[in-house]
């Protein structure tokens, strides 16, 4: 599992920031509050460019990961692409 999304003990911080409970595409998942949707799809090992991020049932403009904040509670659904024939 990435180190960023590693469960974190129950009230365990990264620094000063708190860890927040999110679902991602459907599975319940720790990380760290203020992190942008751009960073957290990094820590996931995604490269931005080549998803879709379905946040909070919006489907959100790529140029908009690295603004949209990633809150407790929030529901995240990301879609990638795999080309094949």
């Amino acid at each position: 599992m990435n180190e960023a999304m590693q469960q974190p003990a129950e009230g365990q911080t990264d620094g000063d920031r708190a860890a927040i409970g999110v679902i991602l595409n459907g599975e319940p998942r720790e990380t760290v509050a203020g992190e942008s949707v751009e960073n957290l799809l990094v820590a996931l090992g995604l490269h931005p460019r080549l998803v879709v991020v379905e946040h909070n049932r919006e489907i959100l403009d790529r140029d908009r990961y690295a603004e949209v904040e990633v809150r407790d509670g929030d529901t995240i659904e990301v879609v990638h692409f795999v080309g094949g024939g």
